[in-house]
């Protein structure tokens, strides 16, 4: 086993607790608080992974969600094992079983890196647009297999995950992103003020920066001190929320931010059905960005060895874990952090061989050298040795050119504040030449930032930024703080000073031939983007995509600002004339659990079923899915087919009386003084003047003035509608609806309700439907005179309130009866008790069709396929002609869509009389057996007529009515005869019997 012999210090979050891991099958010791890339460094292991194209030996980069090469897979057993996951944010636990990835067969022994020895001139930047393009047949037999064998990080696990997931909504006035001291003062300033907060942070423990502040005091005390005072004051508020191992992923419309919040991976142990994960989606009043900066690499050849690593993230693990990242350090700085850390190392015992700065002598430089800190100024990056950890740095300064033994280098280049979820939130960044950033600029949500995220990296600067932040989202949110607020005093021995470089460091080096890395995530280098600036590539937009700089999981963190800077200098435009790669969510990768929740097997896409589904599966329905929703088909007896149970359906509706389930159909409650006007407005239909307790069949258009839904509208009252929409269509429709009134038409009073689930409804339809119906009926009378068709009204049946519509889809005398949903199958089975009598049939969705379809009736989505206008299937009669204006009318005055050659829904009958077309089928003239005309849209065979039916779009159909068509099949064409396409009680008598 080996052992820690890199830990020189406790650390501040570190434990005497001694655990054990593996990484690749062999077995270290850690200690409690590690992470696994802390462990990993305190036992000398600095190569973690294999780069992405060359295949590179790679090492531990940063110490956080910068981290671009520790990319792991942490197995717990053959279902619970998780690629891509980052050794810096990984919490070591008792156990953990951590594999590298990108490699083959080892780290140590990697077959694939040929890819840089030998084929990295074959393969620069945009290669990939060049080649694999001959012969043709080599990329799927060749070329496709190997790249496919090649590409990706990881192995995505095979089996099903044994964890589950859970989401959370959650309202709040201040949501706080970040815990480091500009996130921790200002969410004690809004809690304070009564604000309910949330915290958010990605780490363990809350602190940020302070948890590395070991030479820093607050308000007289220790900082760590005044961390965990501040904390548990914060933790003793009710109205405050703590989130640590949560990270904000994403910043959505709205104020609406997503939060990824991990239960259970720092468990060695997790209780049984504890989630793993929780989504949390937060509406928040007012959003704190107190996201911090993250360390800015220097560009300098052969920056990539195992052992180079950012100088702050160095200095984390010396202050929070006690790991020296090295026995003998090289310092390449370009910022005075370089010297801070520096101070730091030698402090605790580590040899500094070099502080080289790419700047000249200054007044930091002088001191760091008085102090007795070997220091080089105005230095060239030369280039480093080394193989699977780095060996040495070349340094040329004044003239001279050294190499310095060492076993790791660290990179001071500056800070770039962290602005993706500023940028993600639509805001508008603005460059800032002192500080070589982006800074945000102008917000589109009710957002502010706070601290080093905005350039204020000072922790005197932050903290005040963050007490600023906290009390002005308190007040935003309604809340009063108090009037002024105390800044504490702050205290640091080495501050963090000053300066910044971005682009290629200064070299001796040619950087068109050595592989100085800018991208070490994609392995993209400075000379690949000197490339796409050469092949013309001006944007960094396009030159993002051509080289893949700042794509994939890293989105940029580390190689944005230093891409500008070659940009810059190779095209002489300044960097906002280059522009900004557009950052995009998630900031860090997502499980996919997390995202699917309990959403997964039968949650997946649960079936929706009404309150007769049991009803009718205790009486033998078959079932089909209908959408979202699971409807009965049909109802067969004994051995009938669903033909044979369809014809007998159909015959005992038209003869006598037929039950089915309509409580599918979409319903939404419209309500307000403006009630009518937005009705007039939505839809073609006149609705000022219709009476109440009178019905409307009502026809939907798109803004293009294409039929998308259709239902039977009801009148309740002067302001009050009842409307029903297609099964499939509720949720568009409703959509719709808030769209127009919260976009276009903001100035109507009226609120919309979906109550598809709350009515259960019976359709009760057949010439004897009013006598089955009647006598359980209250304080109604629906006979024909008192309710005639179209009606609509409330009323009570079996002593439970009901809604009654007097409407049919099958040319019958029909009832659809509307009760609250829990009382459903209680009426159902009281209509059914009664219909008894009258041999009442129980039909599905099959039979409705058929008889929908006898009588002409159109069914959207299938009489329509979005290019159908309401005259195309014989609805001109229902568009207001009067009105002024309604959605989709000026579309439906373009003269293409009143043209005579438009499709057109006619009916069709098959000349032998015995073949049921298909549907789909298309249709042809004899004349022109190879040019569609039109299409079959429903097709049947009905007991009513004795024969084949079908509905059909077909060009000029009208006009077409006697003519012969052909339908060609497989088998030869079939002659149709077009027709009207009602072909049952053309006069509508049987409606009113």
């Amino acid at each position: 086993m080996k052992t820690a012999d890199h830990r020189i210090a406790r650390g501040t979050v570190i434990r005497d607790t001694t655990i054990h891991f593996t990484f690749d099958g062999k077995r270290y010791a850690g200690r409690e608080g590690d992470t696994l890339a802390s462990a990993l460094l305190a036992n000398g292991v600095h190569l973690v992974g294999r780069s992405f194209k060359y295949h590179r030996p790679r090492g531990v980069l940063g110490a956080g969600a910068d981290e671009p090469n520790a990319l792991v897979g942490i197995r717990r057993d053959r279902a619970r094992y998780a690629p891509n996951l980052l050794a810096t944010q990984v919490e070591l636990y008792d156990g953990l079983d951590a594999v590298s990835q990108n490699r083959h067969p080892s780290l140590e022994n990697d077959r694939m890196a040929v890819n840089d020895k030998l084929l990295s001139r074959f393969i620069p930047a945009g290669f990939y647009y060049k080649t694999f393009m001959w012969p043709k047949k080599a990329w799927d037999r060749l070329y496709e297999p190997r790249i496919r064998e090649a590409a990706g990080l990881g192995v995505a696990p095979s089996d099903p995950d044994p964890d589950h997931y859970t989401q959370r909504y959650a309202h709040c006035d201040v949501l706080v992103i970040g815990g480091g001291p500009a996130g921790i003062v200002a969410a004690r300033e809004a809690a304070e003020t009564g604000a309910r907060v949330i915290l958010c942070d990605d780490r363990a423990r809350l602190g940020g920066s302070l948890l590395a502040a070991v030479d820093t005091d607050i308000a007289g005390q220790p900082a760590a001190d005044w961390l965990d005072d501040t904390l548990a004051a914060l933790a003793a508020l009710p109205n405050v929320t703590l989130l640590p191992r949560t990270i904000a992923f994403g910043y959505y419309p709205h104020n609406w931010i997503g939060l990824t919040e991990k239960l259970t991976d720092h468990l060695a142990s997790p209780a049984p059905g504890r989630p793993r994960e929780r989504l949390w989606q937060v509406r928040a009043a007012q959003v704190v960005l107190a996201t911090g900066a993250i360390e800015r690499p220097l560009v300098f050849p052969d920056n990539d060895r195992p052992g180079i690593m950012l100088a702050d993230a160095a200095r984390t693990y010396l202050q929070q874990y006690g790991v020296a990242v090295g026995r003998t350090i090289a310092i390449v700085g370009a910022h005075d952090n370089a010297y801070r850390v520096a101070q730091e190392m030698e402090a605790a015992g580590v040899t500094v061989a070099a502080v080289a700065d790419i700047r000249p002598r200054s007044a930091v430089s002088e001191a760091a050298r008085q102090a007795g800190l070997p220091v080089v100024t105005n230095a060239k990056i030369d280039g480093t040795t080394g193989g699977l950890r780095v060996a040495s740095i070349t340094i040329t300064a004044d003239g001279a050119t050294r190499r310095y033994p060492c076993d790791a280098v660290l990179m001071a280049g500056g800070f770039t504040p962290s602005v993706h979820l500023f940028s993600q939130s639509r805001g508008k960044l603005a460059w800032d030449e002192a500080l070589q950033a982006y800074l945000p600029s102008i917000s589109a949500e009710a957002e502010r930032s706070a601290g080093a995220c905005r350039g204020r990296f000072a922790l005197a600067e932050a903290i005040a930024d963050g007490i600023d932040a906290g009390r002005d989202a308190a007040s935003a949110s309604g809340f009063a703080p108090s009037a002024s607020a105390a800044v504490p005093a702050v205290s640091v021995r080495h501050a963090q000073g000053v300066g910044g470089y971005m682009g290629a460091a200064p070299t001796t080096s040619d950087l068109t031939k050595a592989k100085a890395f800018v991208d070490w995530q994609n392995d993209v280098t400075a000379k690949d983007i000197m490339l796409a600036t050469r092949e013309g590539f001006l944007s960094i937009e396009h030159v993002k995509r051509y080289t893949t700089t700042g794509m994939a999981t890293d989105q940029g963190k580390l190689s944005n600002i230093n891409a500008l800077g070659i940009v810059s200098e190779a095209t002489g435009r300044s960097i906002p004339e280059i522009g900004l790669t557009t950052f995009r969510s998630p900031y860090t990768p997502v499980t996919f659990g997390t995202l699917a929740g309990h959403a997964r097997g039968d949650l997946f896409d649960p079936a929706r079923i009404t309150a007769i589904n049991d009803w009718a599966r205790e009486h033998g329905a078959a079932f089909e899915d209908v959408g979202n929703w699971r409807r009965a088909h049909y109802f067969p007896r004994r051995a009938e087919d669903m033909h044979a149970a369809v014809k007998r359906e159909c015959v005992a509706v038209r003869q006598g009386v037929g039950i089915f389930d309509a409580s599918t159909l979409g319903k939404i409650e419209v309500v307000g003084p403006d009630a009518a006007e937005f009705m007039n407005r939505f839809f073609v239909n006149a609705w000022t003047k219709l009476g109440v307790g009178k019905c409307r069949y009502g026809v939907l258009l798109r803004e293009d003035g294409f039929v998308m839904d259709d239902g039977v509208v009801g009148r309740l009252a002067a302001d009050r509608f009842h409307v029903t929409t297609t099964t499939g269509g509720a949720a568009r429709v409703l959509n719709m609806m808030e769209d127009y009134l919260q976009t276009e038409w903001p100035d109507l009073n009226v609120w919309l309700t979906s109550t598809t689930e709350q009515w259960s409804v019976i359709a009760v339809q057949g010439p004897r439907a009013r006598e089955v119906i009647a006598p359980l009926i209250e304080g109604l009378d629906v006979s024909a005179e008192a309710f005639p068709h179209m009606s609509i009204a409330d009323a009570r049946i079996c002593g439970v309130p009901m809604r009654l519509m007097r409407v049919s889809f099958t040319g019958e005398l029909g009832f659809e009866v509307n009760v609250p949903s829990g009382y459903g199958r209680m009426v159902w089975e009281a209509i059914w008790a009664r219909g008894k009598a009258f041999d009442m049939v129980p039909y599905g969705t099959e039979t409705m069709h058929v008889l929908r379809a006898e009588k002409g009736y159109i069914i959207v989505g299938q009489e329509t396929d979005g290019t159908v206008t309401p005259d195309d299937v014989g609805l001109s009669w229902a568009i207001g002609k009067a009105k002024p204006d309604f959605v989709g009318k000026r579309s439906l005055a373009r003269p293409a869509m009143s043209a005579p050659d438009r499709k057109q829904l006619v009916g069709l009958k098959t000349v032998d009389g015995r073949t049921v077309l298909e549907e789909g089928a298309q249709i042809v003239t004899p004349a022109a057996a190879t040019t569609p005309i039109g299409h079959v849209t429903s097709a049947y065979y009905s007991a009513a007529v004795n024969a084949p039916i079908a509905l059909a779009l077909v060009r000029g159909g009208r006009a077409r009515l006697g003519e012969t068509l052909h339908i060609p099949m497989p088998a030869g064409p079939i002659a149709v005869q077009v027709v009207s396409p009602i072909f049952y009680d053309p006069e509508g008598t049987r409606i009113d019997v």
